[in-house]
């Protein structure tokens, strides 16, 4: 099985821009999200050279993102109420999970979405995540 070639940053950025800054819109509100999109990217930028192929690159950045927004809420309490935007009929997968991982911890969530969102196997969590495989299975089976 051959790797998936990595494409230009450029491209990459071009492909997943909007869905970033849509997750990043939910999770932290308009006002926030701005500068958790452009953390976002530059730690995506600052990895991407260390990438050994460019297969869920979509699930990588969306995970990125999500721990962007959990650091950020990590160091700012929200001073104003978010607001509910209306739903969205095509719901991402980590979206559609969302109400059975919200007591999870970051790393947790992130394995729990790469294989029942994305059907990622345990192989390809632990690369995206950077741990072991049974580690992976523990998060995912606990």
């Amino acid at each position: 099985m051959e790797a998936v070639a990595i494409p230009p940053f450029e491209r990459f950025y071009e492909e997943h821009r909007a869905e970033v800054l849509r997750l990043l819109r939910r999770r932290l509100g308009v006002d926030r999200a701005d500068d958790a999109y452009q953390e976002t990217f530059l730690r995506a930028l600052r990895a991407y050279g260390r990438l050994d192929h460019g297969e869920h690159l979509r699930a990588w950045v969306l995970t990125i993102a999500q721990n962007v927004a959990l650091d950020t809420l990590r160091r700012t309490r929200p001073t104003v109420e978010l607001v509910e935007t209306g739903i969205d009929d095509t719901q991402p997968a980590y979206a559609e999970l969302a109400e059975l991982t919200d007591g999870l911890g970051p790393k947790e969530r992130a394995a729990v979405v790469l294989r029942y969102g994305y059907d990622l196997s345990y192989d390809q969590i632990a690369s995206a995540l950077g741990t072991g495989v049974r580690r992976i299975r523990r998060r995912i089976t606990s």
